[in-house]
């Protein structure tokens, strides 16, 4: 294994212009050339359900009111202070015809005017992509350029909002998010780094291959996904940021300080970048590999979320894999001891370890203690998860309370009635139209207003806020047919027969009853107004009553769509998968170890030492977020990344210290070998695990959203954690316990014997704290 990462180390320190030169060019060639990472971005939440989910039924149930294959928007027309006059509607009618002529707008209903006369919308399908983006994006720009111009000559508020404008705002608003994100993480890695080296170079030289790998990965990505047909989560380029960022300056902190080293022990420029590939790049490697295993393993969860996680995040390490151990060690090479200026790197015979380490070698004099209170310590802040409930799904981002949508929103729920809430629509299918046998529309408008949780039904009863009978109902339909086929306008002739306020109320029952008459929708508002975990939980007994209403209506199907039924499914899914990928990642990082390691031994303690300070970094997001913050609960998605980021980037930090105790062990007794390994890694582990933990704290300041909160923050409390504790206290204490069984069965294990020995005949040199080139 090591002749391989020699051979890598050579080439790249030979052909070190050739290397830089390759990646610059590959990078600007990709990033100009090829589509974003937004571009494939999926951010519908329902969409990443699996089809046999509640609400995807739900879904497909709502399908005559809303095309599944099409991009919604919401056309809203107001005039501020009084109603719409003839004018207005004339110029309404032109507006809407203006938007049906586009060649993406597939349908445009107008749903009638609003209760108070003041209002008018439509909704329109396109066969644009719901997630924005490149046609999505300029549609809803041509609409808005259209209603803004139209605005301005007739004096009416026109907005656009709806499920793809929306999205396009949020996507707006996310990419700002994601400018602030990446800004803030490079400036906090430049000024850390800054202060660790002393050096204006070294940061520099840290930061360029680590962005470079970014550039590259979003290209990369993209292209991957089109061509292998998988999907990537909106919160994955995020997520990208920090994690490319974040690794891709811990790949190089672990090549760059064992450059120094050697450097310091009177090794030339070349062949102290060569000797740090050839030592540091295993571990580089095989910590690049723990991370995208754990990553892949994504891939088989039920929940689209995560499998739209996995793959973009793991392509994204793969990159920075390649260019941590080709394009860093090519600029090692060529910048030489310049990197290091002003600190001298001329050999040195002896120099004292840091801070870290002379702590972590005193506290090693008593391993039994500094374990027994390590695991009471962990254990007692894993106690704060007891009794925390999950929260709802919430947006990763949102647009801003000033974007259009924002404001269209705020217009429709201000004219229509649809308070705010908790929200459902249920949805009713008969195997008969619903003109057969209209007595079903009052059974259940009654059943469903009868369930104890439910305050108001709003349905074919109420369109527009306007009651209608259902004699009333059945005459209107047929003397005017199908509601959906109706003008804006009433005709002169129909006037006689029907009065204009019936006829925008009938006009208005085209969200309620499908065009065949099949199928119902009522809008069911709650009694409970949130949207919090208890609301969450009761999704069960709500859709038990509503399935028993809509039975006793004579309805074949019944299905129940909201945000809160969205959530319940969601957190379902999403606790299957986390039982069920756990002891995958688990089991599969654990191999990694013992190949690396040599030993099937460590990796045991090593894996439950990860364990630990998962459900440790639980316990502290369960107390700062909800018992302190008082925010409902930890969102489902954190316990699920915050193993698989620990889990993967804890082995890191894992295998840097292991396998230098395991370099040292050849030729030390055991306890001084983890006292000198300690001493040369703690600076190493130290910077790494807080420039780690820095930019998922900055995707916590800058990300958005309680959600990215919550990850960015626990993933940071767990990386600290893990590194100042568990990697630099605890795991070399139980190392010192076991003694030569940490590498059983390999040779080692055996040679550890003579050196054991050695280690008996003279306490005092155990003891002793070995004078290390310092970090």
């Amino acid at each position: 294994m090591q002749r391989l990462f020699v051979g890598i180390g050579t080439f790249s320190v030979r052909y070190r212009w050739l290397v830089v030169a390759v990646w610059v060019i590959v990078t600007v060639i990709s990033v100009g050339a090829f589509p974003g990472l937004n571009s494939v971005t999926k951010s519908g939440n329902s969409g990443f359900l699996p089809s046999s989910s509640p609400s995807i039924k739900a879904a497909h149930l709502a399908a005559p009111f809303q095309n599944s294959d099409y991009a919604t928007l919401t056309l809203i027309v107001a005039r501020s202070g009084g109603a719409l006059t003839t004018q207005d509607q004339a110029a309404i009618d032109q507006v809407e015809t203006t938007i049906r002529a586009d060649a993406h707008v597939k349908t445009l209903n107008d749903t009638g005017i609003s209760r108070d006369s003041a209002a008018r919308q439509a909704m329109i399908q396109a066969d644009v992509s719901a997630r924005g983006g490149g046609t999505a994006d300029t549609l809803v720009s041509t609409i808005r350029s259209q209603i803004k111009q139209a605005s301005a000559a007739s004096g009416l508020e026109m907005h656009l909002t709806g499920s793809l404008a929306q999205t396009i705002d949020a996507n707006a608003s996310t990419s700002s998010s994601e400018g602030a994100t990446t800004n803030l993480t490079y400036l906090f890695i430049i000024v850390l780094l800054l202060l660790v080296f002393r050096s204006p170079l070294a940061p520099i030289v840290t930061l360029i291959p680590a962005a470079f790998a970014f550039l590259l990965s979003g290209p990369v990505i993209t292209g991957l996904a089109t061509h292998l047909n998988f999907s990537v989560s909106s919160i994955a380029s995020l997520l990208l940021i920090v994690l490319v960022l974040g690794a891709g300056t811990d790949y190089a902190l672990f090549l760059i300080y064992r450059m120094r080293e050697e450097l310091r022990r009177g090794l030339s420029v070349h062949d102290s970048v060569i000797k740090a590939v050839s030592t540091v790049g295993e571990t580089i490697a095989f910590s690049g590999l723990t991370v995208i295993v754990a990553l892949l393993s994504l891939l088989i969860a039920q929940f689209g979320f995560y499998q739209s996680l996995g793959p973009a995040l793991a392509i994204g390490i793969f990159v920075m894999l390649l260019a941590g151990l080709t394009f860093l060690p090519a600029l090692l090479a060529i910048f030489g001891r310049a990197v290091f200026w002003p600190i001298s790197t001329k050999p040195v015979a002896v120099q004292p370890a840091g801070l870290w380490g002379q702590i972590s070698a005193r506290m090693l004099q008593r391993p039994v203690l500094t374990l027994i209170i390590g695991v009471v310590f962990f254990g007692s802040l894993a106690l704060g998860r007891i009794n925390t409930p999950s929260a709802g799904f919430g947006n990763s981002s949102s647009s801003s309370s000033s974007a259009d949508s924002a404001v269209g929103s705020d217009l429709v729920n201000k004219h229509y009635p649809a308070p705010s809430g908790n929200i459902t629509e249920t949805l009713l299918h008969f195997d008969h139209p619903i003109w057969d046998n209209p007595a079903s529309l009052s059974t259940a408008q009654q059943q469903l207003s009868a369930i104890s949780s439910v305050k108001t039904v709003l349905g074919p009863l109420t369109p527009n806020g306007i009651p209608l009978t259902v004699d009333q109902l059945t005459q209107l339909h047929q003397i005017l047919g199908a509601a959906q086929t109706l003008p804006p306008e009433e005709p002169g002739a129909l006037q006689s027969q029907v009065p204009p306020a019936l006829y925008n109320a009938y006009r208005g029952t085209a969200q309620y009853i499908s065009a065949d008459g099949h199928t119902l929708a009522f809008v069911t508002i709650l009694k409970d107004g949130g949207s919090g975990t208890a609301e969450v939980n009761a999704v069960p007994a709500l859709r038990s009553a509503v399935e028993k209403a809509g039975k006793a209506a004579g309805a074949d199907q019944v299905g129940l769509s909201g945000a809160n039924e969205l959530s319940y499914d969601v957190n379902a899914i999403s606790s299957s998968d986390l039982n069920h990928i756990i002891p995958l990642v688990t089991f599969l990082i654990a191999v990694l170890l013992a190949i690396v390691l040599r030993s099937l031994v460590a990796p045991l303690y090593l894996v439950v030492s990860v364990v630990l300070s998962y459900f440790a970094a639980l316990g502290v997001a369960a107390i700062i977020f909800v018992r302190i913050a008082g925010q409902d609960g930890l969102n489902f998605v954190l316990p699920f990344l915050l193993f698989a980021f620990l889990m993967a980037l804890g082995s890191d930090y894992n295998l840097l210290v292991m396998t230098r105790i395991r370099e040292e062990a050849h030729f030390r007794p055991l306890r001084v070998a983890v006292k000198d390994a300690v001493s040369i890694t703690s600076t190493t582990v130290t910077t790494a695990g807080l420039i780690l933990a820095g930019t998922f704290a900055v995707l916590g300041f800058a990300g958005g959203g309680e959600q990215v909160q919550q990850i960015g923050f626990g993933v940071a409390a767990g990386i600290l954690m893990d590194t100042f504790l568990i990697r630099t206290l605890l795991v070399p204490a139980i190392v010192v316990l076991l003694g030569r069984w940490n590498w059983w069965p390999s040779p080692l294990f055996h040679r550890s014997v003579l050196l054991e020995g050695q280690a008996n005949t003279s306490v005092d040199d155990a003891n002793q704290v070995v004078a290390v080139p310092a970090e």
